[in-house]
Parts: structure tokens; sequence; C-alpha cells
């Protein structure tokens, strides 16, 4: 009967363990997706001096947001709008090096009050 009783655990026992390593693998394969996903980002970051005004700023943002893959990141919201757009942020994931030196050109249109261009992606320490 102990014998019968092994074979009967070991129908069940099987099934189980195999839908186990599935869900496993399925979960395991869309993290890495989400990771991957995340490695691939990347956005322009742009300074202005310190005395440079809110509303020229958003010039800035709305003049070179309608670029080739760059797009100009969302305003954030529950802080000062002086806060929130101290530093502009364009999301450039995707873009090409001809893509980021046109966004470059279009922000040094509006120098001296534009002071850099920062290129960051996701696997940048800063």
């Amino acid at each position: 009967m102990e014998y019968s009783t092994s074979q009967g655990r070991r129908r069940w026992l099987v099934p189980v363990a195999l839908g186990l390593t599935g869900v496993a693998l399925c979960l395991g394969m869309t993290g890495c997706a989400q990771f991957n996903k995340a490695l691939g980002q990347q956005q322009a970051l742009i300074y202005f001096k310190t005395s440079t005004p809110v509303a020229f700023k958003l010039k800035v943002r709305s003049a070179c947001d309608n670029l080739p893959h760059v797009k100009a990141a969302p305003i954030a919201t529950g802080v000062p709008l002086a806060s929130a757009i101290d530093v502009v942020t364009y999301n450039t994931t995707g873009a090409g090096v001809a893509d980021i030196a046109r966004l470059e050109e279009c922000v040094n249109k509006f120098a001296p009050q534009v002071e850099g261009v920062d290129v960051q992606d996701s696997s940048d320490d800063s």
C-alpha cells in the first residue's frame, strides 16, 4: 500500500512543481523586461543661470519639445513651479546622436541664460 501512496503523491507533485517552475520563469522574465526597460532610459537636463525667469525656462521647454525622439518631461505638480522647472528635462530615450545635437542646437539659441546640457542614461551614477 505504501507504493500506491507514493505513486499518488507523484501524480499531483509533478504538475504542481512544473506549475511553480513556470510561474517563477514568467515572473523572472517579466522582472528582467522591466529592468531592461529602465536601463534603456535616457534624458537630457537643461541648466539655466540662477536669475533666469520661469517664463523664459518654459519658453525654452516648449521651443525644443517638437524635435524627433525628444519629449519634454511632465512638470511636477505639488511643488512651486519655480522649483519644478529649475532644470528642464527632456526624455531622449531612443534618440540618436543627431537628435541630441539638434536638441543642443535648439537650447543653445537661448544662450546666455542656458548654461549647459547634460545627457544621461539610466546607467549614470549621477
